[in-house]
């Protein structure tokens, strides 16, 4: 379903055509998101099976068993590993390809939001491993590096397409006939 405006010029209602994005944009965000979901997937697999199968090494500055087991793997008593596979689910929902072909600019305001709290959430825990855990686990880092790609390419991506039309913005259209 599109949104609908007023084409002045012939008195009928047309379809409004949404802003112009890089071509990259869809693709680059829904390849980024199914890396996160994927090792966000695994780590909540690891949470649950006690580390059974973490493919990482133990001891010294790099130690992802320390770091998924410390204090710090939970945040409000839920497994952070849990709240990233969320996080990574949600993202791929609003990076989807046809996600990124609607107007609405309420979507590219939810979709760079969502990844500002998602950049929040990944500062506060490479602060945890660094001065609290004094470890870090690679997993944790790669997705915490794919989460700061993904708000770069979003960013860059909406800076890109231009500011919106008047029509992208519910109510500010022109008034029907």
């Amino acid at each position: 379903m599109s949104s609908l405006r007023d084409d002045v010029t012939t008195g009928r209602t047309a379809p409004v055509v949404g802003r112009e994005r890089p071509a990259w944009l869809a693709t680059v965000s829904l390849g980024l998101s199914v890396v996160g979901l994927l090792v966000s997937a695994y780590l909540t697999f690891e949470h649950f099976t006690s580390n059974a199968t973490l493919a990482c090494s133990i001891g010294g500055l790099v130690d992802c068993a320390k770091v998924t087991t410390s204090a710090w793997s939970t945040f409000m008593g839920v497994p952070v590993a849990l709240l990233g596979l969320v996080f990574f689910v949600v993202t791929l929902a609003l990076c989807l390809p046809t996600a990124w072909r609607r107007p609405e600019r309420w979507l590219d305001l939810a979709r760079i939001g969502w990844l500002t709290v998602g950049l929040g959430m990944v500062l506060y825990l490479v602060w945890a491993e660094l001065y609290r855990i004094h470890s870090i686990c690679l997993w944790c880092t790669a997705v915490h590096v794919v989460t700061f790609l993904l708000w770069i390419v979003v960013l860059f991506g909406q800076i890109l397409s231009g500011p919106a039309e008047a029509s992208d913005v519910p109510g500010g259209g022109m008034p029907s006939r």
